[in-house]
């Protein structure tokens, strides 16, 4: 129905691979073309693996008339640098998260991509997903009536993460914004606009080498930034959520993510992945899961696992773009979007910082996605899912 959007990644560090493999295999709606990243064997490599035809430089992929679309894979710090420079070349750009590592960079980026009549989107796309986009439904449908409250906690050791993957010891590689901004989205998603925000935060404890097969390693490190939030949100609902973000703490990722309405009961867990059981609670009923009304599950039924599998769609945000490129309608996780979500976050620094009640400037709007289409039918990995991102 529409011609494919010719498509390139930049950056082939550890997410790239599932981007990759669903850009070219999952969605019908992007041509991946091309790779590009800074160090040029890597994109060799992921270009061998996955048969992409050409790996470019910046200025390259810049001159090429043909690639509409850039995805791009950079670490936070890059970001900004990146996209400025795409979209001065004339080109669409879906930026990984988090949109930039400031407001005011991310404001001119959005301003640039407006000036130029040219797209944005910025993950997490985790939002397009069964999970998020089934509780969505739940509550526009009204089954918890109107949710006047929320908790949300995730808690790990990220100083053993940050062994695991050194990018995050660098900018914006502390627990909220490197996993935060999931729940963050992820209630942004359900409950609309954040209003006003208070919070107290900590740095992370000094990080001291662990994994003694990690020779690159240092022996010490700090994590920038807040690594331990404890923050109350108001939406501009009227709902009331508390969110606590410990980093500091030991163990994997633990997560809590639970709505309370004045009809009922919601509960997802875990934002950064697609497809987590949603559980419903009513009055004199037992606690269920409630069947997903949507899809992308996050289940991989295309190929062997990937690196970052248990969010099998990543990528999806970028598809439901280039759909809303050929619509010529906006798209869902554009630039007030990323905007919302960083301001969310730099204003829980802000808060804890002063002491004083943060008030967000910014607003965003998420459409839902269209219900009924769903990722996997008699083990089948394309099914239908596709079509929910087409208005």
């Amino acid at each position: 129905m529409y011609q494919k959007v010719k498509t390139a990644v930049v950056g082939c560090g550890s997410i790239s691979s599932i981007y990759i493999r669903n850009l070219k295999e999952l969605f019908t709606i992007t041509d991946l073309v091309a790779l590009c990243n800074r160090t040029r064997s890597k994109a060799e490599q992921k270009a061998a693996e996955f048969g992409i035809p050409r790996v470019m430089t910046l200025e390259e992929l810049a001159a090429d008339p043909e690639i509409e679309l850039v995805v791009n894979l950079t670490p936070p710090g890059n970001h900004y640098e990146v996209t400025r420079r795409m979209l001065e070349a004339g080109k669409h750009v879906y930026s990984e998260k988090v949109f930039t590592t400031d407001l005011a960079q991310a404001q001119e980026l959005a301003q640039l991509a407006r000036e130029k009549g040219l797209y944005l989107g910025v993950a997490p796309d985790t939002v397009l997903g069964a999970s998020v986009q089934t509780a969505r439904r739940i509550l526009d449908t009204g089954l918890i009536g109107r949710v006047t409250s929320g908790l949300v906690s995730i808690t790990r050791s990220h100083n053993l993460m940050s062994e695991l993957f050194p990018f995050l010891q660098g900018v914006c590689g502390c627990l909220p914004y490197d996993v935060g901004v999931y729940y963050v989205a992820g209630l942004i998603a359900l409950l609309g606009p954040v209003k006003a925000v208070r919070a107290f935060a900590l740095p992370a404890t000094p990080g001291e080498k662990q994994l003694l097969y990690m020779q690159s390693a240092p022996e010490h490190w700090q994590i920038p930034g807040s690594n331990l939030i404890c923050a109350s949100v108001e939406f501009s609902c009227g709902a009331l959520v508390s969110i606590q973000m410990d980093g500091n703490t030991v163990g994997d990722e633990h997560c809590r993510f639970e709505l309370y309405g004045t009809l009922g009961r919601l509960k997802l867990n875990t934002m950064d992945d697609f497809g987590d059981k949603v559980q419903l609670l009513l009055p004199e009923s037992q606690e269920v899961d409630f069947p997903f009304t949507h899809g992308y599950n996050g289940v991989n039924c295309t190929s062997e696992p990937a690196p970052f599998d248990g969010g099998g769609h990543r990528g999806v945000g970028v598809a439901e773009m280039a759909y809303a490129i050929r619509q010529g309608r906006p798209n869902r996780l554009n630039a007030d979007y990323g905007i919302h979500c960083l301001e969310v976050l730099l204003g829980m620094d802000e808060a804890a910082a002063t002491g004083q009640t943060y008030y967000l400037k910014s607003a965003c709007e998420i459409r839902p996605l269209k219900p009924g289409f769903y990722s996997t039918v008699w083990r089948s990995g394309r099914a239908d899912a596709e079509k929910s991102l087409i208005d």
